[in-house]
């Protein structure tokens, strides 16, 4: 069984924000910290930082809570290793009418569906979240 980082980090996520968390450790790698900026950029979490735990390089993210009412709602991973997803720029699809955010990872690096489509990029769509 390979077990899938970003499935991983994206469960933390939903999981931490389930039981209203302030904070949620995943440990680092290049793509979840560009994945975890996106989300910070976009409005998401309140802060990113790298901090070591047990001397282990670790993603801290501060989640955004509106009350209790967390930022996000719903976590969606898309492309997983078992069933990659590609799209071109045309067929990029806004999320929840645009209230969601689509992750994409391009050849010009991770980047949200809405400025994928302005560059004209496609690539594996990563996650969704709303």
């Amino acid at each position: 069984m390979t077990t899938d980082p970003i499935s991983d980090m994206l469960t933390r996520l939903r999981n931490a924000t389930a039981v209203r968390k302030e904070t949620v450790d995943v440990p680092l790698s290049k793509v979840k910290f560009a994945i975890s900026k996106i989300l910070e950029k976009e409005g998401y979490v309140e802060r990113v930082e790298t901090v070591e735990v047990q001397k282990r390089p670790v993603i801290r993210m501060h989640l955004k809570y509106d009350g209790r009412t967390p930022a996000f709602s719903s976590v969606k991973r898309v492309s997983k290793p078992g069933r990659r997803v590609y799209v071109k720029a045309t067929e990029i699809k806004s999320v929840q009418n645009g209230f969601g955010l689509s992750i994409l990872s391009t050849p010009n690096g991770m980047m949200t569906g809405t400025e994928a489509k302005k560059r004209r990029l496609g690539g594996e769509l990563i996650c969704e979240l709303f």
